[in-house]
């Protein structure tokens, strides 16, 4: 993980970006890192826990759904089975794992660090971005298994992988954007938290992850896509991995402006809100 986020600092000497804008940037990078070295400190496993987690919640689900309920479906180049289907689930998990974890821990980061929060020099729009980072880093030894499952399955690798940056940038401004608005509001409202976590867990089963897209009646199946940022997401992980062609461009397109919007809402409350933290906490 240490690397991962170590690369990101090769940025610098690409992107024409000012130094206190880079010392953020570096800043973030720092906290980041601290954040995952001491998620997993003095474990044996370390941070093979977080791929660990999501291939627990992998079999699972595909128990469940796929061998209890019985659900099927077939994907062009892979095999209708079992493993086919927990591939399928997996693809639909990983954005929503790293969303939900992300969000959840970045609603506590205020709260959660009152020192920061009372040092004047300290950029507090930082702190929900550290857990949102982290988790998403985590996200992305999952998403290496998967295309390496898929690879052993097909075959072959699909060139549309390249695409993933696309479907990152709406899922990191929507998880960012609920992040700023929860977060901040947290400081002024502790049920915030424990109600996020009774909506995320609504949200899950309101969003084809689970379940194919297709079992939903087709009266309701536009309004789920185009309402709900996180389909469109999954439904193009599934695409660019799986299936090596995009279906849903428009579901994306769509899912980027309301992420979008959501971010920069999220943001403005957060920044309004931000100069009373101190004195709450």
């Amino acid at each position: 993980m240490r690397g991962v986020v170590r690369k990101a600092g090769m940025l610098k000497r690409i992107l024409p970006i000012n130094e206190n804008w880079w010392a953020k940037f570096d800043l973030l990078r720092t906290l980041v890192r601290r954040d995952l070295d001491a998620r997993y400190k003095g474990s044996v496993l370390g941070n093979l826990w977080p791929l660990l987690n999501q291939l627990a919640q992998l079999l699972i689900y595909t128990y469940v759904f796929s061998i209890v309920l019985r659900v099927k479906l077939s994907l062009k180049g892979l095999p209708e089975n079992n493993f086919t289907f927990g591939l399928w689930l997996f693809a639909g998990l990983l954005p929503w794992i790293a969303f939900s974890g992300g969000l959840m821990q970045a609603s506590t980061s205020v709260i959660g660090q009152p020192n920061l929060v009372k040092k004047v020099v300290f950029p507090l729009a930082l702190l929900p971005l550290v857990p949102i980072l982290s988790t998403f880093i985590e996200s992305s030894f999952g998403l290496m298994a998967l295309i390496f499952f898929v690879a052993v399955q097909s075959q072959a690798l699909h060139t549309t992988l390249a695409l993933l940056p696309l479907v990152w940038l709406p899922q990191l401004l929507l998880t960012a954007g609920l992040g700023y608005l929860t977060a901040g509001l947290t400081v002024f409202l502790r049920d915030i938290p424990q109600t996020l976590g009774v909506i995320l867990q609504l949200w899950l089963y309101l969003t084809p992850i689970v379940y194919p897209a297709s079992s939903i009646p087709p009266e309701f199946r536009d309004w789920v896509f185009w309402l709900n940022p996180l389909t469109a997401i999954a439904e193009v992980y599934r695409d660019l991995i799986l299936v090596g062609e995009v279906k849903h461009w428009g579901e994306w397109a769509v899912a980027s402006g309301v992420s979008t919007m959501i971010f920069c809402c999220g943001f403005w409350v957060y920044k309004r809100l931000k100069p009373a933290f101190a004195d709450v906490l």
